[in-house]
């Protein structure tokens, strides 16, 4: 009977120590784990400083209005514009020698990072007027069909919600001119429907989301 109980304490330390070697292990994983993702972070952190200097501090607070806010926009639709400025799709004499040497991986990394942003307020003051003739022509053009509700955007379509004024009046002439054409024609046929003043209504409005 003495040697079954020693049997048993023994065959239970070596379980706890197995159970305690696993717990290390695992604890060991995590914190390695922990520590690359860090890092990953901290990398992707480094790269997007870069960035700032025309989009301000984490994508969102540009210095010059006429460049895009990127905090909170659609991770899918800023990879794929950085992609089609690395392409030759959308021609930026700023972006695309800074995008040349870009990974695909690189990319994606960036994208995450700044879709996860919060953006600021808006500083721009629209005029109500204005803005509520914007929405009466977003309503026409069944702008949230792509956009969403709210202007949100989804996958490739950006969010243009709180973006700022400047960069929504440019946007929106150039694919009506078509100095913009990465679009699939979508942007193109439905500027093409604006005039020069209902570009100005839809921005105080867009602006003030």
């Amino acid at each position: 009977m003495r040697c079954l109980e020693i049997f048993i304490a023994v065959g239970r330390t070596a379980r706890a120590q197995r159970t305690l070697s696993g717990l290390a292990l695992a604890a060991l994983a995590a914190c390695t784990s922990g520590a690359a993702i860090a890092q990953g972070n901290a990398a992707v952190s480094a790269k997007a400083a870069a960035c700032a200097a025309c989009h301000g501090i984490a994508g969102k607070a540009p210095l010059l209005p006429v460049y895009p806010v990127l905090a909170g926009q659609t991770a899918r639709y800023m990879y794929l514009q950085l992609r089609d400025f690395q392409e030759g799709r959308r021609v930026n004499e700023l972006m695309t020698p800074l995008v040349a040497g870009m990974t695909r991986d690189e990319m994606r990394e960036l994208s995450d990072y700044f879709a996860a942003q919060k953006p600021l307020p808006q500083g721009f003051a629209p005029d109500p007027q204005k803005a509520v003739r914007g929405k009466a022509k977003a309503d026409e053009t069944l702008c949230t069909m792509c956009h969403l509700g709210g202007f949100a955007g989804q996958n490739e379509v950006p969010r243009v919600a709180g973006q700022n004024y400047p960069y929504i009046l440019k946007q929106l002439a150039d694919f009506k001119t078509r100095r913009r054409t990465n679009d699939a024609g979508t942007m193109t046929s439905v500027a093409n429907t604006l005039s020069d003043q209902d570009i100005e209504n839809l921005a105080h409005y867009l602006v003030g989301l």
